[in-house]
């Protein structure tokens, strides 16, 4: 069995109440092959960054698993989960980057617990800056970038690894068309050197893009399959 797998996936959250609203996610099932690009739509709310939390083990489901190349990863300790998070490439949607650290920096930090050599850790941190237009920002504070640009650092730092799974959530909020363009050919570079891609957005522009392989629709806690 390959790439990623969702089964009867639920969510509550941890603070709600026995009377309560239903679930945040309930009874998800989904599997994502690598070298797919796969869209989940749905408007604010429905749960979409929910769901890339859990599909990164970032939050451990209710109910239901979260399976990876067969394995059952939303079972394991953090220890065993942090392990693996090193395959996962996350660009969050309020970016978590550090404001004090250079750009460059800030893509360079994912990179020092692979162990790579010195000089491939460099090689790596300018191919994503300059993947994401950003090339001749790579001494900038992050702080001081503009919120587009902010954006594009959050995908430069989560395809500098090559993860062999990469979760997007809203990453064209920012961007103007010509730079959602550039977005979309990383994604489908991404795509075509094997991961799994998974981008959740309500942005139109997004929808409408060729080369997205499932386009997926969050409602009211299902995930409904559009093509």
């Amino acid at each position: 069995m390959t790439g990623l797998r969702c089964h009867q996936l639920r969510y509550r959250r941890p603070d709600s109440s026995a009377g309560d609203a239903a679930d945040v996610l309930s009874g998800i099932d989904a599997r994502f092959k690598p070298g797919t690009l796969s869209l989940v739509s749905g408007p604010t709310g429905a749960g979409k960054s929910t769901l890339l939390h859990l599909l990164a083990g970032l939050l451990r489901p209710t109910a239901g698993e979260v399976q990876w190349l067969g394995q059952t990863v939303s079972r394991w300790h953090s220890s065993h989960k942090d392990r693996w998070r090193r395959q996962v490439g996350i660009v969050f949607q309020h970016q978590r980057l550090l404001g004090d650290l250079t750009a460059g920096e800030n893509v360079l930090l994912p990179l020092i617990p692979r162990r790579m050599p010195i000089r491939a850790q460099y090689t790596a941190v300018a191919d994503a800056l300059g993947r994401v237009d950003l090339a001749t920002k790579a001494a900038s504070p992050a702080a001081r970038l503009s919120g587009g640009e902010r954006q594009r650092l959050s995908l430069a730092r989560a395809i500098a690894p090559r993860p062999a799974l990469l979760l997007a959530d809203e990453p064209s909020a920012f961007q103007d068309d010509a730079q959602t363009a550039g977005l979309l050919q990383v994604l489908m570079a991404e795509k075509q050197r094997g991961a799994v891609v998974i981008v959740c957005s309500h942005d139109p522009r997004l929808r409408r893009a060729d080369g997205i392989d499932h386009r997926h629709r969050l409602h009211q806690g299902r995930l409904v399959t559009m093509e």
